[in-house]
């Protein structure tokens, strides 16, 4: 039996994929991108979050028949609203052992795994098989700028993005759109060049930027520093995906 840290679960979530859905978020993720809008999620630790409204414990355990009881009981009502459980986090990869044993104890349930990619194959493998479908996020295509707002290089995250294409689990592209980041024309192009004709990509949904992104630092200790402009606008373009056939949408 395996055990596993959430920090939040979301009841009748409609943005999370198809219909209505259970989003279980679990604590811990290997990347600390510039503009994340849960810094609660990044340590897998469970910690204290100080506000002036109090404090507030983020992380709690679970073990796997606890977790996949407590979806279970919501069985009826999100198969009958054609939903589901979507997995995200932090980075549900980083915990994937124990994922894969929810997964195998829910009833019938349709499953998504919102993922950043940035985990050992083995991790991906684990749930590949288990998934209905992935939601990928791509960021940055230049490896130097995806180190720099992220703490890491892109190319595992590139690797798995096809290693999920070729598993035959369909899977939706995700952007956020940061401003004079991730929305400029050339990473824009570049997203359509690395996933144009990928067998298996149902569409690419921008995800326009969270101004409300810095709000939780302090409570979590940390300090919220983004190098770019917050109040630029952003380039939701959508035309660069349509001319290349992709579908597209902004989510």
């Amino acid at each position: 039996m395996t055990a596993g840290i959430v920090f939040d679960i979301k009841e009748f979530a409609v943005h999370d994929g198809p219909g209505i859905r259970t989003t279980v978020f679990l604590k811990g993720c290997p990347l600390a991108c510039m503009w994340c809008h849960n810094p609660e999620s990044q340590s897998i630790q469970i910690q204290t979050m100080h506000s002036p409204t109090g404090d507030r414990i983020a992380g709690r355990v679970f073990d796997a028949p606890e977790l996949a009881a407590l979806l279970n009981r919501q069985a009826t009502i999100l198969r009958a609203n054609e939903g589901g459980v979507t997995f995200s986090g932090g980075e549900p990869l980083l915990q994937a052992a124990f994922v894969a044993e929810v997964i195998d104890r829910l009833d019938n349930l349709h499953v998504v795994v919102d993922t950043a990619g940035y985990a050992p194959k083995n991790a991906l493998s684990l749930l590949l098989r288990r998934t209905n479908l992935f939601y990928y996020d791509l960021k940055l295509i230049d490896p130097v700028l995806h180190r720099h707002y992220t703490g890491y290089d892109n190319q595992l995250i590139l690797n798995n993005l096809h290693a999920v294409s070729a598993s035959g689990t369909p899977f939706v592209v995700r952007v956020p759109l940061i401003p004079g980041v991730t929305d400029t024309p050339a990473n824009l192009n570049a997203i359509v060049e690395t996933v144009r004709g990928l067998p298996g990509l149902v569409r690419v949904d921008l995800l326009p930027y969270n101004r409300t992104a810095g709000g939780k630092y302090a409570a979590a200790g940390k300090v919220f520093q983004p190098d770019y402009d917050e109040n630029a606008p952003v380039n939701a373009d959508v035309s660069v995906f349509e001319r290349a056939g992709l579908p597209v949408r902004v989510a």
